[in-house]
């Protein structure tokens, strides 16, 4: 909004001119979004407190989680409202790459919002049936995938990194191929949630990754020159990028260890999904597996043990999935675990960074 107000009055006003460079908004929105996080933050945790809506940890996980019960949970909508309120200020709202995004945004924070009321308010320790979840899910995920199928400035290729010649056209199967990476990021960080700051860290960092993937997408002369997918209009979505990583800085204020609030459902569910919308958008949908290497880590963990599990009645691969749980039965403190597993995403990052000048 602040974009289309101000940037109008640009040629009688000199200055307002530079709102039409994205890099400037992108720096803005995630100073607004930060700004949104430690403002309301206090008053966000008082409101969970206030309500009793605690987090419940279950008994078979290491026992010193155990002093984390009753601590805040939900804290999700701080990170979403920051990221929507942020992202409608200082986008260009009539790009459609934009409302697609968003629409994922708002459908999996519903989601996530509906599994945590039944869980958190109506006491159903259980929420959301997993079937109806996944359901839902893979429904709005696929509403997306089909919106940008039929939108007739985007393509059907899918880029794969180290091999740029390479672009296979999927054509309507990239529906199917949207909802998996989108569905399945979202699943990855929601699984990853485990310990204070755990998830957030390498949201932020997959954030601010993206962020420079949708720009050099969005910019025909940098897309030529790295020989990668030009989407046109897809620059804008650099805009929400900042602001989920400003959301992020500023929900990580108040969720490092030892946490004041976690994010619950209603924040993992549509954080994963963004960056799975983006991903998809940027045509980087591959190179997610490496800039969410730590999310990709942690969800096929819990596959390998629940299937090993049921094949030799009862055996497991790991001390405890997900992995971070591994390593803190094998004793590592939750700090370390923490920041080692940051240490790794940002290796991964840079990894995927790489990829844009590798032929």
């Amino acid at each position: 909004m602040l974009y289309h107000l101000l940037y109008a009055l640009h040629d009688e006003v000199t200055v307002f001119n530079v709102f039409r460079y994205i890099t400037f908004r992108t720096i803005c929105a995630s100073l607004t979004a930060l700004l949104i996080g430690f403002t309301l933050g206090p008053w966000v945790i008082h409101k969970l407190s206030e309500k009793q809506i605690g987090q419940y940890i279950r008994k078979v996980g290491p026992k010193r989680h155990q002093d984390k019960a009753g601590t805040p949970t939900m804290g999700g909508v701080l990170i979403i409202l920051s990221i929507m309120i942020s992202t409608l200020l200082w986008v260009d709202l009539r790009n459609f790459y934009v409302w697609v995004v968003l629409m994922v945004t708002a459908g999996y924070f519903a989601i996530g919002f509906a599994d945590d009321y039944l869980k958190q308010i109506k006491k159903r320790n259980k929420g959301l049936a997993a079937r109806d979840k996944f359901l839902l899910q893979v429904l709005l995920a696929g509403l997306a995938g089909y919106l940008l199928y039929r939108y007739p400035l985007f393509n059907t290729r899918v880029t794969i990194p180290f091999l740029k010649t390479l672009s296979p056209d999927l054509g309507p199967g990239y529906i199917l191929f949207a909802i998996l990476v989108i569905a399945g990021t979202s699943n990855a960080v929601n699984l990853t949630d485990g310990l204070d700051g755990l998830a957030i860290g390498p949201v932020i960092i997959a954030s601010a990754t993206y962020m420079l993937f949708a720009y050099v997408a969005g910019h025909i002369k940098i897309a030529e020159y790295l020989q990668i997918n030009h989407v046109p209009g897809c620059g804008e979505l650099t805009i929400i990028c900042g602001a989920m990583a400003g959301a992020g800085l500023g929900f990580l204020w108040f969720n490092a260890y030892p946490a004041q609030v976690f994010m619950g459902d209603v924040g993992s569910l549509p954080l994963g999904a963004v960056l799975g919308a983006v991903a998809v958008v940027t045509k980087q949908e591959i190179l997610m597996m490496i800039v969410g290497g730590v999310f990709l880590i942690e969800a096929v963990s819990v596959i390998l043990q629940v299937g090993y599990f049921k094949l030799t009645g009862g055996q497991r691969i790991f001390l405890m999935s997900p992995l971070h749980h591994h390593f803190e039965l094998k004793g590592w403190p939750e700090p370390k675990v923490i920041v080692r597993f940051w240490i790794v995403a940002i290796i991964l990052a840079l990894v995927a960074v790489s990829t844009l000048k590798l032929r």
